[in-house]
């Protein structure tokens, strides 16, 4: 019997231990059977900080109809773009300095920090008219960078290349939430030129896709946090060992115990 009641025990560990299917989904609660829901998606307009670095060019037609980059950003040697990845993007793109200013050959320092893309290609293209006749601005960010850490499995920082990220696609880049991953309580930390800000996102309920969140800014971390059963499944080899311990103790005491009488 008293095998029995410890086969029992290690039983109710072992269920306590086990995840659910409706754990491993995410959204579980949008509608079924087709799942069609419209949400409202407030898409935040970033705004440029220190450091950042730009990607600027200034393009206009010649006399003789070919278009010229005056700003050349991205060199070529022997046909080869020395500007692709990420390094190029450091050596050639436009860092903007503590002061929030970047420096244009021929245009000057600009004050850009505090403003949006679009908000900065304006004044950038305000800036040009004074000096290019007819030319086009383009601006994009060229460091948006984000970091997904925790119980994910492709942890690390990565590059996006797009305007835009939602939380969903940088979890995706890194290989999605692994086995002990908890998708209800997935934490991003957003620095600001004043502080830090915080938010608590749960994967699998609709409401993400509403959240103030659920677009990822540059420098943004996601951290997804372990379920309980990772710390379960941590200690099961300490808690085994000790389940057998103190039930060979107990046989070994019981047996002395008959043994002497």
């Amino acid at each position: 019997m008293k095998h029995i009641s410890h086969i029992l025990v290690f039983a109710i560990f072992l269920a306590a231990s086990c995840t659910s299917q409706k754990k491993l989904a995410y959204l579980n609660n949008l509608p079924v059977p087709t799942g069609e829901e419209t949400f409202t998606l407030d898409i935040p307009d970033y705004k440029i900080q220190p450091r950042d670095i730009l990607y600027i060019t200034v393009k206009a037609m010649m006399p003789d109809g070919t278009i010229n980059d005056f700003l050349i950003s991205a060199r070529s040697y022997g046909g080869t773009y020395v500007s692709q990845g990420e390094s190029g993007g450091y050596l050639y793109g436009y860092d903007v300095n503590p002061e929030g200013n970047i420096v244009l050959p021929t245009v000057g320092s600009i004050k850009v920090g505090g403003l949006t893309l679009e908000e900065t290609r304006k004044l950038l293209q305000e800036s040009a008219d004074k000096v290019f006749k007819n030319s086009t601005i383009e601006c994009k960010l060229l460091s948006f960078k984000f970091t997904v850490i925790g119980e994910v499995r492709a942890p690390g920082t990565y590059v996006n290349y797009n305007n835009y990220l939602t939380v969903l696609e940088a979890i995706g880049r890194a290989g999605g939430v692994g086995d002990y991953g908890n998708r209800s309580n997935v934490l991003v930390i957003r620095p600001y030129d004043k502080g830090t800000k915080t938010f608590r996102l749960n994967l699998q309920d609709k409401k993400i896709l509403s959240s103030e969140a659920y677009f990822l800014l540059p420098n943004d971390v996601v951290i997804v946090e372990p379920l309980k059963q990772k710390i379960f499944s941590m200690n099961l080899p300490t808690i085994s060992f000790i389940i057998t311990t103190f039930t060979s103790v107990i046989t070994t005491t019981l047996l002395l115990i008959n043994y002497l009488k």
